[in-house]
């Protein structure tokens, strides 16, 4: 079974995600969504909320699952038994930053990693953007992904 792990904090889980999820899920058997917790961020949602939203959100779709993790990204991976980690590039700065974390998997973990580039329309698209106009009390509703 070919299985893939797409990784972040999703907070909040945005439509450049979504579409990242979409164009990755025919190459896979299984996708186990990441919801990633760092004790030493702090978030606008919760990680129930985080895990709860996008969960819902591909309910119908049997070859996602949705789960929250606080180790290494490589030691998910092992557990779930996934071979690929699965990344959104809007930006060449996210290229350099997601090479790096790419080769360090690959040479610690033994896994590798699949970019897919953005696509135009949301390469502006950011959780960070988001939680910046959700603060200052802007509609972020075009930004997050409606109901399937």
């Amino acid at each position: 079974m070919k299985t893939g792990i797409f990784v972040g904090s999703f907070d909040p889980f945005t439509i450049g995600h979504q579409a990242i999820l979409d164009r990755a899920l025919p190459l896979f058997d299984r996708i186990v969504v990441g919801v990633g917790v760092n004790e030493r961020k702090n978030y606008m949602q919760s990680t129930d909320i985080r895990v709860r939203t996008i969960a819902h959100l591909y309910r119908n779709e049997p070859k996602i699952t949705v789960k929250a993790y606080s180790d290494l990204t490589i030691d998910f991976a092992a557990r779930e038994n996934a071979h690929y980690i699965i990344k959104g590039v809007r930006s060449i700065k996210d290229y350099e930053y997601e090479r790096e974390q790419a080769d360090i998997n690959r040479s610690i973990g033994g896994i590798d990693t699949l970019f897919f580039y953005s696509d135009p329309q949301f390469a502006a698209v950011s959780s960070s953007m988001v939680r910046e106009l959700a603060h200052f009390g802007k509609d972020i509703s075009e930004f997050l992904p409606t109901d399937k």
